[in-house]
């Protein structure tokens, strides 16, 4: 029989620190804080977080919820160190799909699972989430940090979140879309955060390392893949408002050729023009040192479009500088068409 300590075991000696986790309680809670919106009703440290929607303007909500995580992205902020903007990735994964559905994101939560904490580690990675949800007009009402010993090799951690949003009755997308709408596409800002299985692999055969100089751009191949999922909430929302938009996708895993569908009603499909824009170019290096074909790169990616809108063919213009005035490169990239599915026109260039 193994002989067990004169004073008992502790949980502390089972490798889960509860002092360790109320630091990071502390340490994060001017962050959590600083998101504090309209219809907040309490902050961090309760069992659940509390939301008045009618304080927040609603008059006949529907609520509409959206959870997601970074994916394999998280391996290379892991094993480079850099996990200040993953906490952005998770909160864009999850907002930027509410709004393709026609909601207003109105609060966050976050779960963070680890082996053994790292206050510091773990405080960057939810100032980052929190940031997010400040640039997305969202608050950070709660979450869970789970120190699962044994579960997770030593400086891993997994995260996952959840976002809620609301919109009025009637209000919600896609609706009314017809042939000859408009596609615009809203410029990505990097790989963001599907893919990044792929990404690895062609890293992996290139032979180089995330230390290394990136091959087309300032900065280490590793900061540049990390760079953060773009947040298309506060625009995309002013073009709703607005009244510009029948139609959203996020494009996330599936890339043009899967998401685009989404929005589209039975019997209607989408013809993308592949020279209404420039191929950024970190897609044309993963492209060229993968030997990707441009099906699989167009299945697998963003290809330097994150979000598609379709709006009517008379308002294009009128949204395109709405958005443009916003920060967002816009991009009249195709059109709905009778069919189904994507047909692409031309080549990536």
């Amino acid at each position: 029989m193994t002989d067990t300590p004169k004073n008992g075991l502790t949980y502390a000696q089972a490798g889960v620190d509860i002092d360790a986790g109320n630091a990071l309680v502390e340490r994060i809670k001017p962050a959590a804080a600083s998101t504090r919106r309209t219809g907040v009703m309490a902050g961090l440290g309760g069992f659940g977080g509390l939301f008045d929607l009618k304080a927040a303007g609603y008059s006949d909500p529907v609520l509409v919820a959206a959870t997601d995580g970074v994916g394999t992205k998280l391996r290379i902020a892991i094993d480079t160190g850099l996990v200040d903007t993953v906490g952005v990735d998770l909160v864009a994964m999850c907002v930027n799909d509410l709004i393709c559905q026609g909601a207003e994101p109105l609060f966050f939560l976050d779960y963070f699972a680890t082996g053994k904490l790292s206050v510091d580690a773990a405080a960057r990675v939810i100032e980052g989430i929190a940031r997010a949800c400040r640039d997305s007009g969202c608050a950070l009402i709660g979450g869970e940090t789970a120190e699962m010993p044994g579960m997770y090799p030593p400086g891993d951690f997994d995260l996952a979140g959840f976002a809620v949003g609301a919109m009025e009755r009637g209000e919600d997308l896609p609706r009314g879309i017809v042939e000859g709408d408009v596609l615009l596409g809203l410029a990505s800002d990097g790989v963001h955060s599907n893919g990044y299985s792929l990404v690895r692999r062609i890293v992996e055969v290139s032979g180089l390392s995330w230390d290394d100089a990136c091959p087309w751009g300032p900065g280490t191949l590793g900061e540049t893949l990390l760079t953060p999922t773009r947040l298309y909430v506060r625009p995309v929302l002013a073009a709703l408002k607005a009244g510009h938009v029948k139609g959203l996708a996020h494009i996330t895993g599936g890339g043009l050729t899967e998401n685009v569908p989404r929005m589209l009603p039975e019997g209607l499909g989408a013809e993308i023009d592949l020279g209404a824009w420039d191929l950024p170019d970190t897609f044309r290096w993963l492209a060229a040192t993968g030997g990707l074909a441009q099906g699989e790169l167009l299945k697998t990616f963003n290809a330097g479009v994150g979000m598609v809108m379709a709006v009517p063919a008379d308002r294009a213009g009128a949204a395109r500088d709405l958005l443009a005035d916003a920060g967002e490169t816009v991009m009249p990239i195709g059109r709905v068409i009778a069919g189904q599915g994507v047909s692409y026109r031309g080549t990536l260039k």
